[in-house]
């Protein structure tokens, strides 16, 4: 069982949702961003989504971009990424840390190489935005065998007859993106997403979180409540952008997952 595995099991013990935050290694530097991410656990958050910064970053938005574009002028690598994890596990040995990214850095590196390091690391699962199940045994199927979760993302164009090849060798949870198109371009609607996490449900047993869309309190515990839990990403790194310290920033994200848990 993966701290993920864990982590869901005792939310559901909990009758709770899950919370699940993104940041951007290294955004907008790395004394900066270790001071954020130790701070989620205490802020309310369940699960850690790290972004590791690439140069072509297709699924982003601006937001997410440009927050890509600091951390690589900062000086941020997969290797500094990796290093931020294993400062974080100093302290805390329980909160799962999904590392979120492209295939570039870690084909770069050698996948043998990355999935010792990772896991050296203290990372618990990958979302590989631009490996599609075709392409399993590139890495999907090497980071299970090292016990890493894999985690796919179904989209509102991923159709019934798609979906089946996306849960396969897809483990911790199922990552639903709630709009079309790049993320914080749109709001996340409970009345499309409801439908579409039922649907997903019928075919696994896995949690099926939603990401994409969600900016407030409100929108986190409305999408929460319709799903397993909720992510929330631009609109974090845009406090993060805006300057804000790390204290206000953290006081943000308190304010989305109690809006999560209480759904």
């Amino acid at each position: 069982m993966t701290r993920i595995d864990a982590k869901f099991a005792a939310l559901k013990a909990q009758g709770k949702k899950a919370f699940v935050a993104y940041v951007m290694a290294g955004d907008p530097d790395y004394a900066s961003s270790l001071e954020l991410v130790k701070g989620f656990p205490g802020a309310g958050v369940d699960i850690i989504e790290l972004g590791l910064p690439f140069t072509d970053p297709m699924a982003d938005g601006p937001t997410i971009q440009a927050a890509g574009q600091r951390a690589l002028g900062a000086g941020m690598t997969l290797q500094r990424t990796l290093d931020l994890a294993t400062e974080f596990r100093k302290t805390d040995d329980t909160t799962p840390i999904v590392l979120m990214g492209y295939y570039n850095p870690i084909y770069n590196r050698g996948v043998e190489t990355f999935l010792t390091d990772a896991k050296a690391a203290g990372i618990d699962g990958l979302i590989i935005v631009d490996l599609p199940p075709e392409e399993d045994e590139e890495l999907c199927l090497p980071a299970q065998k090292a016990g890493l979760n894999f985690i796919r993302l179904a989209t509102p164009t991923t159709d019934d007859k798609r979906l089946p090849k996306v849960l396969t060798n897809t483990s911790g949870f199922v990552y639903y993106v709630s709009i079309t198109g790049i993320t914080g371009s749109a709001e996340a609607e409970t009345t499309d997403v409801a439908p579409e996490v039922a649907r997903i449900k019928a075919r696994t047993d896995l949690p099926v979180i939603v990401g994409f869309g969600i900016n407030t309190p409100e929108k986190s515990q409305a999408i929460a409540g319709v799903a397993d839990g909720a992510v929330v990403g631009s609109a974090i790194v845009s406090q993060i952008a805006a300057g804000k310290p790390v204290a206000e920033v953290l006081d943000f994200v308190k304010s989305l997952a109690d809006g999560a848990h209480r759904a």
